[in-house]
């Protein structure tokens, strides 16, 4: 049987896509190679023709991650001020969906832990897209720190509503979170 010319290309993106989505709904140290080709509809002699071991795939899914969630922190309207594109960050990323939905939500709320234990060249990937999320941030909020704790605090957030066992403490650290940034970057002017 032949393939298509872009198949191994797209049967990549696949599995890409399918351990991406898997590893931050159930983590990815804990999810064998099996269950990732599983999912992926693929057996592991396919997985093992796009890569050499499982810490090549978390490197770059990582890589694909950071790129596709770096919009989620720093996504741009023409004519907004810094208020409004505060306000609409921290609406899009401190919502009750992204506290459901950690599959199709950002990588770092997900798998920082495991980001964290991963070889360096793995962690200064995600280094340089954090640098480029917080370089966007500290230049609408006008502070490098208070970029970093935004951020930080969005993340966080995010960690802490997922590990609750009760929507109503979820949605409780979830409004907190949301409500306290606002309070910190939003009508700094109006004192």
């Amino acid at each position: 049987m032949r393939y298509s010319a872009t198949h191994k290309a797209d049967t990549r993106k696949h599995l890409l896509q399918t351990a991406a989505s898997l590893s931050k709904q159930k983590g990815f140290s804990i999810t064998g190679v099996d269950a990732l080709v599983a999912a992926a509809g693929l057996t592991s002699g396919a997985f093992y023709n796009h890569f050499s071991s499982k810490n090549e795939l978390f490197s770059e899914l990582l890589k694909h991650e950071v790129e596709n969630g770096f919009f989620m922190f720093v996504d741009k309207v023409e004519g907004e001020s810094e208020d409004e594109w505060i306000a609409r960050q921290l609406k899009s990323y401190l919502n009750w969906g992204h506290v459901q939905h950690p599959e199709s939500g950002c990588v770092a709320s997900s798998l920082g832990a495991e980001i964290a234990r991963a070889d360096k060249p793995t962690r200064k990937i995600f280094e340089a897209a954090a640098r480029r999320v917080h370089g966007v941030w500290a230049e609408q909020v006008g502070d490098d720190k208070a970029a970093w704790a935004a951020i930080a605090q969005m993340i966080g957030t995010i960690v802490l509503a997922r590990a609750m066992a009760s929507d109503k403490t979820r949605r409780e650290v979830l409004n907190a979170g949301k409500g306290f940034l606002e309070n910190a970057l939003l009508h700094k002017d109006s004192a």
